[in-house]
């Protein structure tokens, strides 16, 4: 089986910068996993890697969806496993970044399929926009024990449930039980490589990324967006702090107020991204300055490529 590595954890941990790192000493590309950083024009407030950051490393599925456009666990895998194979083809590593836990596990295991008739799927996004409570009580009703599982407040994992339990008259839970991750062959040899930080540590350096990524021109970004004629509920515009911006651009709320609760909102957002990492198998956890201690294991991986 071929072999993959892969840099996940929670934001603001330094894994586009170790990626990089990675890529020029074992000769590897990078491959992003990271849901928010696949659309065009989402540049600052991504995070994404700058041409002087990549340091002529190839980088891959990055800006390649307009801002309107969908991106979901089984698009990326029609995406990223082409571009593997190419990397492989070439004689090169590749190796995988990204905080879309989501994304990473679809990529090892693969995903069950199930066809959702489009008006199924129109009739389930128009209940959940007007009425999530409503829609999570119909989940209830049709699949009781995995609407045990979900927040009330989930939005796409009660609109996926939904869907499946409308266009196959069986309750989800019972193909999650059946096409269970954790039941599945890995599809890829994968090395996960994890970075944390002590939670204040990160906190702190959440909190200072923001404000150097409004001091880079993060507001001008999104009014940038806005002028070239995007909805401000753009798909992309889902990622975190752009809805805060577009709020203060139209003079609902103070800058200073917007800040806080995109740092709020980030901090939330990484203590989601441990949780869900921390209950995945096989993750090598390092902090970010542990470079050696890492670079010795991927060589120890990579030895018999």
């Amino acid at each position: 089986m071929k072999k993959v590595v892969a840099l996940c954890g929670p934001t603001a941990t330094g894994k586009s910068e170790l990626a990089v790192e990675l890529a020029l000493r074992f000769n590897g590309e990078v491959i992003n996993f990271d849901s928010q950083q696949f659309y065009q024009g989402l540049d600052i407030g991504t995070a994404k890697p700058t041409d002087e950051e990549k340091r002529g490393v190839p980088h891959h599925l990055y800006s390649i969806l307009s801002p309107d456009e969908e991106m979901n666990a089984g698009k990326f895998l029609e995406l990223v496993d082409p571009v593997v194979e190419d990397v492989w083809k070439r004689g090169k590593v590749p190796i995988l970044v990204g905080g879309t836990g989501l994304y990473l596990r679809a990529f090892e295991y693969g995903l069950f399929e199930v066809n959702i008739p489009k008006e199924i799927r129109e009739r389930v996004r128009a209940m959940v926009r007007e009425n999530l409570a409503f829609a999570y009580e119909e989940l209830k009703r049709l699949d009781p024990e995995y609407a045990k599982k979900v927040s009330p407040k989930d939005f796409v994992r009660v609109s996926r449930a939904l869907e499946v339990c409308l266009a196959t008259g069986k309750p989800f839970s019972e193909f999650h039980k059946s096409h269970s991750f954790a039941l599945a062959k890995p599809r890829y040899s994968i090395f996960k490589i994890g970075l944390i930080l002590e939670r204040e540590e990160l906190y702190n350096k959440i909190n200072k990324r923001v404000l150097e990524m409004i001091d880079k021109g993060w507001v001008d970004e999104v009014k940038k967006l806005l002028d070239m004629g995007y909805s401000p509920s753009a798909k992309a515009f889902k990622a975190i702090g752009y809805g805060h911006i577009i709020s203060y651009l139209k003079g609902e709320i103070s800058l200073d107020t917007a800040i806080k609760l995109i740092q709020r909102d980030t901090r939330r957002y990484a203590k989601r991204q441990i949780t869900w990492f921390k209950k995945e198998k096989n993750i090598h956890w390092f902090r970010p300055e542990e470079r050696e201690k890492i670079f010795t294991l991927v060589e120890s991986f990579l030895k018999d490529c």
